[in-house]
This record gives structure tokens, sequence and C-alpha cells, in this order.
């Protein structure tokens, strides 16, 4: 395939700029605190304002893992993947005792899934690169949380189709089975259609040929959801340097045994940690991210044919259960198979980060709002296990705009925030000011007629029938809305009517804030791919400011 590299490709110069989270809707709040307001929420991220440099020496005192068997390993998977040369130089790289790592990770969606995994993926490899020029060894991992088993949210995906309305790609093998690890899902013969409609419904560009084959040749039968999306990753990452890890690997699970039974042992002290932890945010009125009860247990236990079953502390016989399930264990039952089988195992949300950073020497993770708020919560299990609590940052944020929807905006003088009002009120501001200024007028001298009238009809019942004004006042309550109502409808019908512009706006809003959400965490990278090429995502790349707290808009 004659890919052309995104590293070494001309980097553009877009015009660029940003947006406070907290100007954005629908945020969390103990997120946007952590953004700009990083005082109220101090307590809860301990690490988050500790120089890189004087961290990194915590994390490598406390490093404990075999670093040329962890390499060895990597280097495994990777290859398994076609992972590319710098990848490997970078595992080199991290044979040495001095070596950090920067961390970040998602599920293995569909075709990538959301745009934010893209970025996510970036920010961890300028981090790195970053930081080796301030003389701090660094390398970019890449977790793939092949673990969890949520296969409704990483099996379908989102992109623009040729007439910028919203396509969804949805794959659910024959035989798939409810509650196994998306890691050990098969492809079967129907993602081949799947990837065949996509492509039916996409804009055919020039890059278009080369982008379908990327997908065919990565998600084939016989793959599962994780390789498929390891080696679409390592594809697009060839020359990034970033290493991938599949946490179910056998060899992976064994170095974790330790801070498995460490887990274990410390499980009853951790949930009331937690507990106590949630009570803390919610006295702040903040939402803990993960709902932790008096039957908390960190891990979940794999099944002989694959399933993965949540564990439950019973406080009455004093064991763990396997919820909905008359099966228990004895605390140390689940010790023997974390020291001899620790592949049943699998650690959940809050325990996951945890063991991640045992694993890798983590200088830092890259995560999105919700993660940031899992490290607020989990923090106290990294104190309990006697581990470094890992500085969490935010991922960088991007919306997207090519240059039809900047026309768009600049036509209509309209402002990215603005779209966050809704498409009635950019309806209501269209037709008044661009499409029929003349009956927007007639509705605006229409109320204040009718605003003065009444009034002058209120004063005169005032004087003569005061109990009559009462009652006028609620009927000029109904006329004014009976007229709102009837502006509103003529402005759709004239929006609808005039259909250049409905088809702008429409489509603006559908690139823009599909599902009325960020741009993100909807749309695909190959919508992308498809439109830019191999060049997307190294202007992404050159596009991140490590300083940036922001949302950034990137203008094509």
């Amino acid at each position: 395939m004659n890919q052309k590299s995104a590293r070494l490709s001309e980097v553009e110069h877009f015009r660029q700029q940003t947006v406070s989270f907290d100007k954005i809707p629908k945020q969390n709040r103990l997120f946007t605190d952590f953004q700009v307001n990083l005082s109220e929420v101090s307590e809860f991220f301990p690490e988050k304002n500790t120089p890189p440099e004087k961290f990194a020496e915590q994390v490598l005192e406390n490093y404990q893992i075999d670093r040329p068997k962890l390499c060895d390993i990597l280097k495994e998977i990777n290859e398994s993947f076609e992972a590319g040369q710098k990848t490997f130089e970078n595992i080199e790289k991290l044979r040495e005792t001095d070596c950090l790592a920067i961390v970040t990770g998602q599920q293995a969606g569909l075709f990538s899934g959301a745009l934010y995994t893209i970025y996510k993926a970036l920010s961890a490899v300028k981090i790195a690169e970053n930081l080796q020029k301030h003389n701090i060894k660094t390398v970019p991992v890449f977790w793939i949380a092949e673990e969890d088993h949520d296969f409704d949210e990483i099996s379908k995906t989102f992109n623009l189709d040729k007439a910028g309305k919203l396509v969804k790609s949805e794959n659910t093998p024959r035989d798939y089975k409810e509650n196994v690890p998306v890691g050990l899902v098969k492809l079967d013969e129907t993602i081949t259609d799947t990837i065949e409609n996509l492509f039916s419904n996409l804009p055919h560009t020039e890059y278009t040929y080369e982008v379908k084959q990327l997908i065919l040749k990565t998600y084939q039968p016989g793959e599962t959801y994780s390789t498929a999306f390891a080696k679409l990753i390592a594809r697009l990452f060839a020359d990034f340097g970033l290493i991938i890890i599949t946490p179910l690997d056998k060899h992976l699970k064994e170095l974790c045994a330790p801070v498995f039974a460490a887990a274990i042992e410390n499980s009853k002290e951790i949930s009331t940690a937690l507990i106590h932890r949630n009570d803390q945010l919610s006295g702040k009125n903040y939402q803990p991210q993960v709902l932790v009860e008096k039957d908390y247990f960190p891990f979940f236990l794999q099944s002989e044919n694959g399933e993965r079953q949540s564990l439950r502390r019973d406080a009455e016989k004093g064991k763990i259960k396997i919820q909905k399930s008359k099966k228990t264990f004895e605390i140390n039952e689940l010790l023997e198979i974390a020291r001899s089988s620790p592949e049943r195992l699998s650690p959940n949300a809050l325990m996951r980060p945890v063991v991640q950073d045992y694993l890798l020497p983590t200088l830092a993770y890259f995560g999105g709002g919700a993660e940031i708020a899992y490290f607020a919560q989990n923090a106290v299990i990294y104190k309990i296990l006697n581990r470094p609590v890992t500085p969490i940052r935010h991922r960088a944020s991007f919306t997207v705009i090519e240059r039809k929807h900047a026309r768009t905006l600049e036509k209509y003088k309209l402002d990215f925030l603005d779209l966050f009002a809704g498409k009635e009120k950019i309806t209501s501001h269209l037709v008044e000011n661009f499409l029929n200024r003349g009956a927007s007028r007639a509705f605006a001298e229409t109320e204040e007629i009718i605003n003065a009238q009444l009034a002058r009809l209120d004063r005169e019942l005032s004087i003569d029938e005061p109990t009559l004004a009462a009652n006028l006042a609620t009927r000029k309550r109904k006329i004014l809305w009976h007229i709102s109502a009837l502006r509103k409808k003529y402005q759709q019908a004239e929006f609808e009517k005039n259909r250049i512009t409905s088809r702008r706006v429409n489509t603006l809003y559908t690139a823009l804030l599909p599902d009325n959400g960020l741009q993100e965490r909807t749309l695909c990278v190959v919508t992308y791919l498809n439109l830019c090429g191999w060049n997307f995502p190294g202007w992404i790349y050159e596009a991140i400011d490590p300083n940036e707290v922001n949302h950034q808009i990137l203008y094509l």
C-alpha cells in the first residue's frame, strides 16, 4: 500500500482559536475545575503540580518490573501488529533504567472509534517528545482497554456521508456472546459488508481507495476487535513511535501478579477508602464517576468460557462472590488465582490505572474528562498500595472545521460557541438578519403595537374595573405567546424554504456538533482520512500545545 507518512509530509499552518471548557455545555464540573480552577480540586489530584523531574524520581525509585522481560513482551506484541521502526526504537529505549512512559489508552472501538482516541495517542506522542527536549527520557504508550466488555459502546462508529449526514457503521459477529472482553470478540465475514457499506456512503476523494484498503487490511475476519484496532493504530502511527500494549496478554498478566495480590489483600481497606473519597467529592458537590458501595471489589473474574464476571464482597459471609451467582471465594483462594493464574483476573475501571502504572514506569497519563474523574477517586488506591499517585493530564481536544463550514459561519456571522444556543435560535437569527428582514420587522412591530395598546387598556381598566386588570394580564401573556409561536413557525418554514441555507446549517451542525455534542466524541477519523489523507494525524500533532487547557478549534 502506498501510504504516505504523516510525519514526513509538509505540515500546513491552520488558523486556530480556543474555547474554555466552562463555556461548553454538558461538561462535568469536576473536569472544568481541574482545567481552570485547580485550587478547588487540588486535594483530589495531589500530583497535579509536581514538576516532572521530581515525580520521575519517585516513579523510578518505586518501579519493580523486570524491564528486559517487559520489553521483550512489548516487542513481540508490536511485531504482531506490524508497528513502525520507531516503535521498536522506543521499546529499546524503555529497556534503559532511566526511561519513563507517557501513557494513554482507550477501548478498541470499531475503525478506531471516535476522534478523541486519535487525539489521546497524539497527545502522548507530543508530550513525550516535548519532555525529551528537556532531558527527561520518555516514550509514548497506548493501552488498549481490551478487557472491557461494554460491546455496545465499541461496536459502532459514525462518519459523514456524501450529503454531510451522519452514517452509522455497526458490526456484531454472528457468534457474539455477552459479557466477553472485546479483546476476545472475533470478527467474522460480516465485517467486510460493514466496510463496503461505510465506503459506499462516504464521498469519493483522491484518498478513498487507500483508506479503504487500510481498513480492509486491518479489519479482517478472524481478527479480534482488539487486534484489528491495534493494527489500524499501528499503521496510522507508524512514524510516531507509539508503543501498543494489550493487557490480555498472559505474560503481561504474570508481571502484574504482585499488584493483583496486594490489591486483593487490601480490598476491604480499598473499598472503605473509595467510599470515603466519594463522600468527599459529593460534599463538594462533585458527582463521583463510579458508584462505590460496601460490596465493592476491585476485580472481575474471567470464566472458562471467557465471560467477565463481576466480583462482590459478601459482608455477612466474609467471602467474595460472583455477582448473580452462588459461587463464592475465600480471599486466600483469590490470592492463589492471582499468583498462579493471573490471566483469570481483570481489574475494574478504578483499579486498571493502578495496574497500568505498576506495569509501566508512568510519568503521566493522558485522558478525557471521565478519566480525570476516575483519578479523583482512585488516588486512594495508589496510596493504600504504596504507589506514586500518577498525575493525569487532559488530552488535546479539537473541533475540526472544514473550509465550507468556515465559510458558512463567516457568511452568517456566527461563532462556534453560538451553535450551542441550538438550531432554533440560529434559525431565528438567520431569518431575521439574512433571509426575510421585512417579515421579521413586521412581527417585531406587531408585538410592539399590541404591547402598547394592551398597556393603554390596562391603565384604563386599572381605574374603572380593577378586577379585570388581572384578567387582562393573563390574556396578554397568551396573546404574545401565540404571536411568538406563529413567529417560530414562520421562521422554520422560511428556513426550510431556503434550501441552500437550510442545507448549509444542517450539515454545519452535523459536522461540528453531531448528536448535540462535541465532534470528537462522535465522528471517526475515517471521515478526515478520507477528506485529507495521511496528513491529517500530522496536522493534529502540530496543532497540539502541551500547555493548552482549552478546547481548540482548528480551521482546515
